[in-house]
């Protein structure tokens, strides 16, 4: 009876990982199916490198939305990495008890709002802000990172505290030992052995930054031209899609598709960025 359960339940395993690589495997027949088509019907070099994105004259140039999805993200992860590795530093080796508990349910609780709500709280706060103080619309890409900054930090947060944990007590004392005092054992002996982990943290920000769409469409701005500077208005890929995607037919609609096609490769660059450096710290 109990090696017929086993075996019950090695099916069940079984079926529910062929679900997922079932579920992507569609998902990317999908893309490529309907968007690679109209990347030659438009033209290879004029999708990736057009600069105008003008559905109604048929020109779908995606290269603003491109380079604007680099920006915001690269403006993310200025603005969030430091901030959220050393917050991990700080709840991992400094952070006294009695703070620790409101601190962490803090940063969980910034990991569960909506991205609507982190939208909202950029629309009402971040833009006026950036409008009275440096002028514009407030609208631009230094909302847009600073919205993104924010909603990566939980994730960068508990993977990198978890990874300083993790590291075996006897890096830190025998760095005592040695005669380093409490700070520099912590960033010269924990974080060094921590840095898989961490790395892993930031890598999986990027992966949501550059994948978010609602909160982005709220404070970017949502214009289809070149990136002109941090307080211009942009519009990322995500944006493109979802903007568009509900009025969208025929050659418009596959080429809404195929941009969907250059961020889906963007997000496999990233995990296999992910599982490259992972595989260099393993051996």
């Amino acid at each position: 009876m109990k090696l017929n359960k086993e075996k019950i339940m090695r099916v069940v395993f079984l079926v529910a990982a062929s679900v997922n690589i079932l579920a992507v495997a569609l998902i990317c027949i999908f893309l490529f199916v309907n968007g690679v088509p109209a990347m030659f019907k438009i033209g290879i070099w004029n999708f990736f490198s057009g600069t105008t994105w003008r559905p109604s004259n048929d020109i779908y140039g995606i290269l603003p939305m491109i380079l604007g999805s680099l920006y915001v993200t690269a403006g993310a992860i200025i603005l969030g990495v430091p901030i959220g590795l050393l917050t991990a530093v700080y709840m991992a080796k400094f952070c006294p008890k009695r703070i620790y508990k409101p601190l962490k349910r803090a940063v969980e609780l910034l990991a569960g709002i909506p991205s609507v709500v982190y939208g909202f709280f950029g629309m009402i706060i971040i833009v006026p802000f950036i409008r009275n103080t440096f002028g514009g619309n407030g609208s631009s890409m230094l909302a847009a990172s600073i919205i993104l900054a924010i909603m990566i930090l939980p994730t960068i947060i508990n993977v990198s505290e978890s990874s300083i944990r993790a590291v075996p007590a006897s890096y830190y004392e025998g760095s005592l030992a040695l005669g380093s005092s409490h700070e520099r054992s912590v960033f010269f002996a924990v974080i060094p052995a921590a840095k898989s982990g961490i790395m892993t943290g930031v890598i999986l920000g990027i992966g949501r930054a550059i994948g978010e769409t609602m909160a982005v469409i709220m404070v970017a701005g949502n214009q289809p031209r070149l990136p002109d500077g941090i307080l211009k208005g942009l519009r990322t890929l995500t944006a493109n899609i979802v903007i568009e995607m509900g009025y969208a037919a025929d050659l418009h609609r596959e080429a809404l598709i195929a941009t969907a096609v250059v961020l889906f490769v963007f997000i496999l660059l990233i995990n296999l960025l992910f599982s490259i450096i992972k595989r260099r710290n393993a051996t």
